[in-house]
């Protein structure tokens, strides 16, 4: 009966027993896998999208969110390939359109699927593209909770925020050319949902903790 614990013991390895290269969990060998074939998908989509796009903003924006993913994608897999330090810096994406958001709905025909390659527009490339940067962004964060390797891990938290920026960045070309309307509720139940928490500033009251016997 005594032995299942030591063999179990037996069996585990603490983290600075290994080598960094090692230094990586099942399920994080998995998770790296997915957002790594993921920021391959974005970038092969971003190259097919371009061949249909017109709008010279969107092709610079396009062109300019490629080339700071592949930098991405490439830090991210020497880190992960190592297990140590990368050559470079994650940086921040800096992006170009004005944070300006225009409110209200214009009215607009009814959207519905493409029936030709040719019905292929700007705003429908778009979407795609925030689609696709909004996805890699969640998938980083769930995993980045969850890194063995501190390395790994924190190359990849560092990673959102430039996806969150690209992809707030698509967001606000989406706007600024109608495709991505902003409704809002009105003055009076803005002010009522904004008003509807307060600070917590009294001292909190915790429950003391049972002992170990009790819980027993």
């Amino acid at each position: 009966m005594n032995s299942l614990p030591n063999q179990n013991q037996a069996n585990q390895t603490q983290s600075a027993q290994v080598p960094p290269k090692m230094n990586h969990g099942g399920h994080e060998l998995f998770d790296c896998h997915e957002i790594i074939a993921g920021m391959i998908n974005v970038m092969d989509q971003y190259m097919m999208f371009r061949s249909f796009m017109k709008d010279q903003e969107l092709i610079e924006m396009l062109d300019r969110q490629y080339s700071f993913i592949e930098s991405q994608y490439n830090l991210i897999v020497e880190a992960f390939s190592t297990g140590q330090k990368p050559s470079g810096s994650t940086g921040v994406y800096k992006m170009t359109q004005s944070h300006d958001v225009t409110f209200g709905i214009k009215p607009s025909q009814p959207k519905k699927p493409n029936q030709s390659l040719n019905e292929i527009k700007e705003a429908g490339l778009s979407a795609h593209m925030l689609g696709l940067l909004k996805s890699e962004a969640s998938l980083i964060g769930m995993a980045a909770c969850e890194i063995t390797n501190p390395v790994v891990r924190r190359v990849l938290a560092d990673t959102i925020p430039n996806y969150i920026e690209m992809a707030y960045e698509v967001f606000l070309y989406q706007n600024k050319h109608g495709y991505y309307q902003v409704p809002q509720l009105t003055a009076q139940d803005t002010q009522a949902m904004t008003q509807a928490y307060v600070p917590a500033t009294q001292p909190v009251q915790m429950p003391t903790a049972k002992s170990n016997q009790m819980l027993q």
